[in-house]
Protein backbone atom coordinates (compact mmCIF):
# COMPACT_ATOMS: atom_id res chain seq x y z
CA UNK A 1 0.00 0.00 0.00
CA UNK A 2 1.48 3.66 -0.99
CA UNK A 3 1.20 6.00 2.26
CA UNK A 4 1.63 9.80 1.54
CA UNK A 5 2.66 11.69 4.04
CA UNK A 6 0.61 14.62 3.99
CA UNK A 7 1.77 16.89 6.86
CA UNK A 8 3.85 19.03 5.07
CA UNK A 9 1.06 21.42 3.70
CA UNK A 10 1.12 24.98 3.82
CA UNK A 11 -2.97 24.50 5.19
CA UNK A 12 -1.49 24.12 8.28
CA UNK A 13 0.06 27.37 10.53
CA UNK A 14 2.95 26.22 11.51
CA UNK A 15 3.94 24.78 7.93
CA UNK A 16 3.17 27.82 6.39
CA UNK A 17 5.16 29.99 9.11
CA UNK A 18 8.08 27.75 8.10
CA UNK A 19 7.33 28.53 4.34
CA UNK A 20 7.30 31.86 4.52
CA UNK A 21 10.20 32.27 7.03
CA UNK A 22 12.45 30.19 5.14
CA UNK A 23 12.72 27.70 8.26
CA UNK A 24 14.36 24.32 6.61
CA UNK A 25 14.68 22.71 9.75
CA UNK A 26 11.12 22.62 10.54
CA UNK A 27 10.62 21.16 7.04
CA UNK A 28 13.65 18.72 6.85
CA UNK A 29 11.56 17.19 10.26
CA UNK A 30 8.40 16.65 9.00
CA UNK A 31 9.93 15.29 6.19
CA UNK A 32 12.09 12.98 7.95
CA UNK A 33 9.84 11.99 10.43
CA UNK A 34 7.11 10.73 8.18
CA UNK A 35 9.36 8.59 6.06
CA UNK A 36 10.76 7.34 9.51
CA UNK A 37 7.07 6.27 10.67
CA UNK A 38 6.50 4.22 6.97
CA UNK A 39 5.92 7.03 4.41
CA UNK A 40 6.22 5.99 0.54
CA UNK A 41 5.82 9.48 -0.73
CA UNK A 42 5.24 12.67 0.77
CA UNK A 43 2.94 15.06 -0.21
CA UNK A 44 4.05 18.50 -0.89
CA UNK A 45 1.59 21.54 -0.99
CA UNK A 46 2.88 25.24 -0.56
CA UNK A 47 -0.15 26.74 0.37
CA UNK A 48 0.85 30.30 -0.99
CA UNK A 49 -0.38 32.94 -2.92
CA UNK A 50 -0.60 32.15 -7.25
CA UNK A 51 2.29 34.79 -7.73
CA UNK A 52 4.94 33.20 -5.11
CA UNK A 53 3.44 29.68 -4.90
CA UNK A 54 6.18 28.70 -7.86
CA UNK A 55 9.27 29.46 -6.10
CA UNK A 56 7.79 28.45 -2.51
CA UNK A 57 7.08 25.18 -4.33
CA UNK A 58 10.77 24.58 -5.15
CA UNK A 59 12.23 25.60 -2.26
CA UNK A 60 9.64 22.94 -0.36
CA UNK A 61 11.16 20.53 -2.95
CA UNK A 62 14.98 21.24 -2.26
CA UNK A 63 14.69 21.25 1.41
CA UNK A 64 12.83 17.63 1.38
CA UNK A 65 15.12 16.10 -1.29
CA UNK A 66 18.08 17.26 0.84
CA UNK A 67 16.44 15.29 3.77
CA UNK A 68 15.05 12.18 1.93
CA UNK A 69 15.14 10.14 -0.73
CA UNK A 70 11.53 9.54 -1.49
CA UNK A 71 8.78 10.34 -3.83
CA UNK A 72 6.39 13.44 -3.77
CA UNK A 73 3.10 14.28 -4.46
CA UNK A 74 2.65 18.00 -5.77
CA UNK A 75 -0.22 19.47 -4.15
CA UNK A 76 -1.57 22.43 -5.98
CA UNK A 77 -4.25 23.82 -8.69
CA UNK A 78 -1.56 26.44 -9.92
CA UNK A 79 -0.42 25.04 -13.10
CA UNK A 80 2.85 27.31 -13.10
CA UNK A 81 3.56 26.13 -9.53
CA UNK A 82 3.41 22.20 -10.85
CA UNK A 83 5.45 22.94 -14.01
CA UNK A 84 8.37 24.36 -11.48
CA UNK A 85 7.93 21.70 -9.36
CA UNK A 86 8.28 18.77 -11.63
CA UNK A 87 11.30 20.81 -13.03
CA UNK A 88 12.62 20.35 -9.58
CA UNK A 89 12.16 16.57 -8.95
CA UNK A 90 14.91 14.17 -8.93
CA UNK A 91 11.84 11.23 -9.28
CA UNK A 92 8.85 12.09 -10.95
CA UNK A 93 6.34 13.01 -9.06
CA UNK A 94 2.71 12.56 -8.40
CA UNK A 95 0.36 15.47 -9.35
CA UNK A 96 -2.49 16.04 -6.69
CA UNK A 97 -5.10 16.31 -8.18
CA UNK A 98 -6.98 16.77 -11.36
CA UNK A 99 -11.26 16.14 -11.60
CA UNK A 100 -13.67 17.51 -14.09
CA UNK A 101 -13.14 21.10 -13.26
CA UNK A 102 -12.40 23.37 -16.42
CA UNK A 103 -9.19 24.68 -15.47
CA UNK A 104 -8.33 21.22 -14.35
CA UNK A 105 -8.63 19.19 -17.59
CA UNK A 106 -7.28 22.27 -19.44
CA UNK A 107 -4.07 22.99 -17.79
CA UNK A 108 -3.34 20.12 -15.00
CA UNK A 109 -4.15 17.14 -17.10
CA UNK A 110 -1.62 18.15 -20.15
CA UNK A 111 1.33 18.23 -17.71
CA UNK A 112 0.81 15.22 -16.12
CA UNK A 113 0.61 13.51 -19.36
CA UNK A 114 3.44 15.30 -21.28
CA UNK A 115 5.78 14.39 -18.24
CA UNK A 116 3.97 10.96 -17.40
CA UNK A 117 3.17 11.22 -13.65
CA UNK A 118 0.68 9.17 -11.47
CA UNK A 119 -2.19 11.70 -10.59
CA UNK A 120 -4.51 11.65 -7.75
CA UNK A 121 -8.25 11.96 -9.84
CA UNK A 122 -10.63 13.53 -7.93
CA UNK A 123 -14.83 11.91 -8.47
CA UNK A 124 -15.53 16.24 -8.57
CA UNK A 125 -17.10 17.81 -11.53
CA UNK A 126 -16.38 21.48 -9.96
CA UNK A 127 -20.19 22.04 -9.19
CA UNK A 128 -21.10 19.64 -5.94
CA UNK A 129 -20.17 16.67 -4.22
CA UNK A 130 -22.57 13.42 -5.37
CA UNK A 131 -24.22 11.86 -2.26
CA UNK A 132 -24.40 8.64 -4.23
CA UNK A 133 -22.36 5.93 -5.63
CA UNK A 134 -24.02 6.58 -9.15
CA UNK A 135 -23.27 9.82 -9.19
CA UNK A 136 -19.71 9.98 -8.42
CA UNK A 137 -19.02 6.95 -10.75
CA UNK A 138 -20.84 8.82 -13.52
CA UNK A 139 -18.22 11.57 -13.28
CA UNK A 140 -15.26 8.99 -12.71
CA UNK A 141 -15.91 7.34 -16.15
CA UNK A 142 -15.95 11.01 -17.63
CA UNK A 143 -12.61 11.81 -16.35
CA UNK A 144 -11.49 8.29 -17.38
CA UNK A 145 -12.06 9.41 -21.01
CA UNK A 146 -10.31 12.35 -21.02
CA UNK A 147 -7.45 11.03 -19.86
CA UNK A 148 -7.50 8.14 -21.76
CA UNK A 149 -7.58 10.93 -24.65
CA UNK A 150 -4.70 12.55 -23.21
CA UNK A 151 -2.69 9.49 -23.12
CA UNK A 152 -2.28 8.69 -19.25
CA UNK A 153 -2.61 4.94 -18.89
CA UNK A 154 -4.98 3.73 -16.46
CA UNK A 155 -2.57 2.57 -14.15
CA UNK A 156 -0.99 5.76 -13.64
CA UNK A 157 -4.68 6.66 -12.13
CA UNK A 158 -5.54 6.87 -8.22
CA UNK A 159 -8.85 7.22 -8.29
CA UNK A 160 -10.11 8.84 -5.23
CA UNK A 161 -13.97 8.26 -4.64
CA UNK A 162 -14.20 10.85 -1.95
CA UNK A 163 -14.19 10.38 1.82
CA UNK A 164 -16.72 12.38 3.68
CA UNK A 165 -17.25 12.72 7.57
CA UNK A 166 -19.80 10.24 8.86
CA UNK A 167 -20.76 13.16 11.32
CA UNK A 168 -23.34 14.86 9.01
CA UNK A 169 -23.84 11.98 6.57
CA UNK A 170 -24.11 8.37 8.34
CA UNK A 171 -24.65 6.87 5.09
CA UNK A 172 -20.84 8.91 3.56
CA UNK A 173 -18.59 5.96 4.40
CA UNK A 174 -20.75 3.42 2.26
CA UNK A 175 -21.24 5.58 -0.26
CA UNK A 176 -17.48 6.14 -0.77
CA UNK A 177 -17.14 2.37 0.03
CA UNK A 178 -19.75 1.27 -2.41
CA UNK A 179 -17.29 3.71 -5.07
CA UNK A 180 -14.68 2.06 -4.44
CA UNK A 181 -15.49 -1.03 -5.06
CA UNK A 182 -17.27 0.08 -8.48
CA UNK A 183 -14.50 1.94 -9.71
CA UNK A 184 -12.15 -1.15 -9.26
CA UNK A 185 -15.31 -3.46 -11.10
CA UNK A 186 -14.48 -1.24 -14.14
CA UNK A 187 -11.45 0.18 -13.94
CA UNK A 188 -9.43 -2.62 -12.94
CA UNK A 189 -6.15 -1.22 -14.08
CA UNK A 190 -6.57 2.13 -11.55
CA UNK A 191 -5.63 2.65 -8.52
CA UNK A 192 -7.54 3.89 -5.55
CA UNK A 193 -6.42 6.49 -3.11
CA UNK A 194 -8.28 8.68 0.12
CA UNK A 195 -7.55 11.22 2.35
CA UNK A 196 -8.64 9.21 4.96
CA UNK A 197 -8.98 11.43 7.82
CA UNK A 198 -12.26 13.37 6.58
CA UNK A 199 -14.38 10.49 7.72
CA UNK A 200 -14.00 11.73 11.30
CA UNK A 201 -13.73 15.32 10.77
CA UNK A 202 -15.97 17.28 13.61
CA UNK A 203 -15.95 14.07 15.68
CA UNK A 204 -14.06 13.10 18.89
CA UNK A 205 -11.40 10.66 19.48
CA UNK A 206 -10.72 10.72 15.30
CA UNK A 207 -8.32 8.22 15.25
CA UNK A 208 -10.46 5.17 16.47
CA UNK A 209 -12.81 6.39 13.44
CA UNK A 210 -10.24 6.43 11.00
CA UNK A 211 -9.07 3.41 12.08
CA UNK A 212 -12.10 1.81 11.26
CA UNK A 213 -12.43 3.53 8.08
CA UNK A 214 -9.38 2.16 7.18
CA UNK A 215 -9.78 -1.50 7.29
CA UNK A 216 -13.27 -1.40 5.38
CA UNK A 217 -11.83 0.68 2.92
CA UNK A 218 -8.59 -1.87 2.52
CA UNK A 219 -11.34 -4.52 2.05
CA UNK A 220 -12.85 -2.10 -0.71
CA UNK A 221 -9.46 -2.30 -2.72
CA UNK A 222 -8.01 0.94 -1.21
CA UNK A 223 -4.23 0.71 -2.22
CA UNK A 224 -2.92 3.92 -1.39
CA UNK A 225 -3.98 6.93 1.43
CA UNK A 226 -2.50 10.56 2.11
CA UNK A 227 -2.41 10.47 5.68
CA UNK A 228 -0.79 10.58 8.59
CA UNK A 229 2.23 7.83 9.10
CA UNK A 230 3.28 9.08 12.06
CA UNK A 231 -0.27 7.83 13.50
CA UNK A 232 0.76 5.01 15.06
CA UNK A 233 -2.42 3.47 15.52
CA UNK A 234 -3.14 4.02 12.74
CA UNK A 235 -0.44 2.31 10.63
CA UNK A 236 -0.64 -0.79 12.85
CA UNK A 237 -3.70 -0.97 11.70
CA UNK A 238 -3.21 -0.64 7.55
CA UNK A 239 -0.25 -3.60 8.14
CA UNK A 240 -2.66 -6.03 10.04
CA UNK A 241 -5.30 -5.62 7.77
CA UNK A 242 -3.20 -6.06 4.70
CA UNK A 243 -1.96 -9.35 6.90
CA UNK A 244 -5.08 -10.55 7.34
CA UNK A 245 -6.60 -10.09 3.87
CA UNK A 246 -3.81 -12.10 1.88
CA UNK A 247 -2.45 -8.67 0.72
CA UNK A 248 0.85 -9.19 2.29
CA UNK A 249 2.14 -12.20 1.59
CA UNK A 250 3.56 -14.33 4.49
CA UNK A 251 2.90 -11.06 6.41
CA UNK A 252 6.26 -10.07 5.67
CA UNK A 253 5.86 -6.25 5.76
CA UNK A 254 3.86 -7.22 9.10
CA UNK A 255 6.74 -8.76 10.27
CA UNK A 256 9.63 -6.29 9.16
CA UNK A 257 7.63 -3.40 10.55
CA UNK A 258 7.31 -5.05 13.87
CA UNK A 259 11.24 -5.74 14.03
CA UNK A 260 11.65 -2.55 13.35
CA UNK A 261 9.24 -0.84 15.88
CA UNK A 262 6.97 0.82 13.85
CA UNK A 263 4.42 -1.64 15.10
CA UNK A 264 3.49 -2.92 18.35
CA UNK A 265 5.83 -2.21 21.23
CA UNK A 266 8.40 0.25 20.40
CA UNK A 267 11.97 -1.06 20.37
CA UNK A 268 12.78 1.05 23.63
CA UNK A 269 9.83 -0.20 25.55
CA UNK A 270 10.84 -4.03 24.41
CA UNK A 271 14.52 -3.32 25.69
CA UNK A 272 13.22 -2.06 29.37
CA UNK A 273 11.03 -5.37 29.35
CA UNK A 274 13.51 -7.54 28.82
CA UNK A 275 15.74 -5.65 31.96
CA UNK A 276 12.73 -6.33 34.06
CA UNK A 277 13.39 -8.91 36.49
CA UNK A 278 11.41 -11.37 36.31
CA UNK A 279 8.70 -12.46 39.29
CA UNK A 280 10.60 -15.70 40.03
CA UNK A 281 13.68 -14.23 40.23
CA UNK A 282 12.70 -11.39 42.95
CA UNK A 283 10.73 -14.02 44.81
CA UNK A 284 12.11 -15.14 48.37
CA UNK A 285 13.83 -18.69 47.88
CA UNK A 286 11.22 -20.68 49.71
CA UNK A 287 13.27 -22.58 52.97
CA UNK A 288 14.56 -26.07 52.29
CA UNK A 289 12.63 -28.90 54.38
Amino acid sequence: MLIIGEKINGTRKLVNKAVLERDADHIRHLAISQVEAGADALDINAGTMPDREPEDMVWLINTVQEAVDKPLCLDSANPAALLAGISATRQTPMINSISLEEHRIRETLPLVARCGCRVLALALDGHTIPSTCEGRMAIVRRLFEETRKAGVPDENMYVDPLVMTVGTDSEACCTTLATARAILAEFPKAHLTAGLSNVSFGLPARTLLNRAFMTLAIEAGLDSAIMDPTDRGLMETMYATNAVLGRDAFCAQYSRAFRAGKIGPKLEERKTDKNKPTKAATAPVPASC
